[in-house]
């Protein structure tokens, strides 16, 4: 499985516009121009071209006409067994891609917030961990960025409940489902997990960050 992650940059900003957003289909182009944040457009754009790269890396061509969306919105390629999962936090864009079990993953940036607004989300179990651990914020996004990554991996995201299951050890059971979850070290600054349904194994997580520039290098070249 390949995941690749990178940074959005305001001086490319520009440049990732005139040359690299053009490349793609007009839906997805008046997708971008639709947000109003430069930073929420880049990191779809970025988004988007590190699922190519990781495509790429696993000798699959990428063809942006098979991108569908479920009636959830969670994308994939009609007709083609790969899955993947796009998530973005910050400055930070994370892309997962895998060719065996469904998957999803999710980042978010470590901030100061009230964590009692988001107790009703969580089981009274997890609830308690959380408050009683020695970090308090580190404990609650770990568990929230795993309950993301576990619903985006069920594949109907927010209709699942999210204080509806639990997280328990690595893993969580939804509707007799089981999906593990394994953390990802991108950034001290973040947190990241990837959710598999079924199984996962580690050692065939091929994990890599792509500088814009290169980025930007490799895809106009190809």
């Amino acid at each position: 499985m390949q995941i690749l992650y990178s940074y959005i940059s305001k001086e490319n900003h520009r440049y990732l516009m005139n040359e690299v957003a053009s490349s793609f289909s007009n839906d997805f182009q008046n997708k971008l121009f639709k947000y109003r944040r430069w930073q929420d457009t880049q990191l779809s754009l970025l988004g988007r071209v590190l699922l190519g790269e990781g495509l790429k890396k696993m000798n699959i061509p990428f063809d942006e006409d098979n991108v569908r969306y479920t009636n959830y919105n969670k994308p994939y390629f009609e007709g083609n067994e790969v899955k993947f999962n796009i998530s973005h936090s910050g400055n930070i864009v994370v892309c997962a891609i895998t060719k065996t079990y469904e998957v999803g993953i999710d980042v978010e940036m470590l901030q100061s917030i009230n964590i009692e607004d988001f107790k009703s989300q969580m089981t009274k179990l997890e609830w308690l961990r959380v408050v009683s651990s020695y970090n308090l914020e580190s404990s609650f996004f770990d568990y929230w960025t795993q309950k993301e990554a576990v619903i985006k991996a069920h594949g109907i995201g927010l209709s699942i409940p999210l204080d509806s299951f639990e997280i328990i050890g690595d893993k969580a059971i939804i509707d007799e489902e089981i999906f593990f979850l394994k953390e990802i070290q991108l950034d001290n600054k973040y947190k990241c997990y990837v959710a598999f349904k079924d199984g996962i194994d580690p050692l065939v997580l091929n994990l890599q960050m792509i500088d814009p520039i290169t980025v930007l290098n490799k895809f106009l070249k190809d």
